[in-house]
């Protein structure tokens, strides 16, 4: 591909996503199949169309200028678009596609199903890769600014322009280690539960939620040690500890192979709604298509719609 428009050519365009992507000259050369002098030349020439050092040294590798960072997204977008040209219309090949996908999702889906959809990327997509981002505690619009290409868990976006599909229903499990206090003496009343030492899972580093709005409901309230940000960070602390966690049904396998044990919460909680959600952008994008249909189908055991 080699446009030009105005003494602009399309190529510094799809030379300057993969430098923003990689953050390295040799990384975006590799990708390109070029010479690393001949990727310092081509980040030149762009340095000098857009009148801005693009990439600036930082310790041993690059970071992005303040003006790279604010055009990223729509350098994305219009790669995208001109690549789409060249590919008929809802058919990709993905054996000879070279892709690289960053998913942001909830922090036990790249423990559940990484593996699984890194081996369908490898028998179908050799030459994609896949980054997971997990979410953080900024609620940046990544979908919007190109960050992400797909966002996989509880989606709570408010930008009405973003694609968002249901998979499911979820409810939260409380989690201990094997022999926790809590196990024996009867059954797990809202008391007891209340009673023990909780364990947060919280991006945002909260130490309460609807769990203390529905003890708060029944007069009771419960201690709360600390938080986490992840939960498979939290089920290792569970395991030494006589603190109480929690694990969605759906990742409960995680803590089943720690040799924890789960049960289910003595109180009323809201449904946690599991889906994805993407940019219109890549609506009729057969690649992204192909991503979806993947996440899709190892979340819910559904093909595509």
């Amino acid at each position: 591909m080699h446009v030009t428009h105005s003494g602009l050519d399309l190529n510094l365009l799809v030379a300057l996503d993969l430098l923003l992507e990689e953050g390295s000259v040799s990384g975006a050369a590799r990708r390109l199949h070029l010479s690393e002098p001949a990727m310092s030349r081509t980040l030149g020439r762009i340095r000098k169309a857009l009148g801005d050092p693009v990439l600036v040294r930082a310790g041993r590798g690059m970071v992005p200028t303040p003006h790279a960072m604010a055009v990223r997204a729509e350098v994305r977008a219009v790669v995208e678009r001109a690549q789409a040209l060249f590919v008929a219309a809802g058919q990709v090949d993905l054996p000879t596609l070279s892709r690289t996908f960053t998913v942001l999702a909830y922090d036990a889906f790249a423990a559940a199903h990484g593996a699984a959809l890194f081996a369908r990327a490898a028998a179908e997509a050799p030459g994609v890769r896949l980054r997971f981002l997990t979410e953080n505690h900024l609620d940046a619009p990544a979908l919007r600014e190109g960050a992400a290409d797909l966002e996989v868990g509880v989606i709570d976006t408010t930008s009405p322009e973003v694609q968002v599909e249901h998979f499911f229903d979820d409810r939260m499990l409380a989690v201990v280690r094997p022999g926790h206090p809590l196990l024996g003496d009867g059954p797990v009343t809202p008391a007891r539960f209340a009673a023990a030492r909780h364990l947060s899972v919280s991006r945002r580093g909260r130490l309460s939620g609807p769990i203390d709005a529905a003890l708060a409901e029944l007069g009771l309230a419960r201690t709360v040690v600390g938080s986490v940000g992840t939960f498979p960070a939290s089920l290792f602390v569970l395991l030494d500890s006589d603190l109480v966690g929690l694990v969605n049904v759906r990742a409960r396998s995680l803590a089943d192979a720690l040799g924890l044990v789960t049960f289910e919460i003595p109180l009323p909680l809201p449904p946690l709604s599991f889906g994805l959600a993407w940019h219109p952008r890549h609506r009729a994008d057969p690649a992204h298509a192909w991503l979806r249909g993947c996440v899709r189908e190892l979340m819910t055991g559904r093909p595509h719609p």
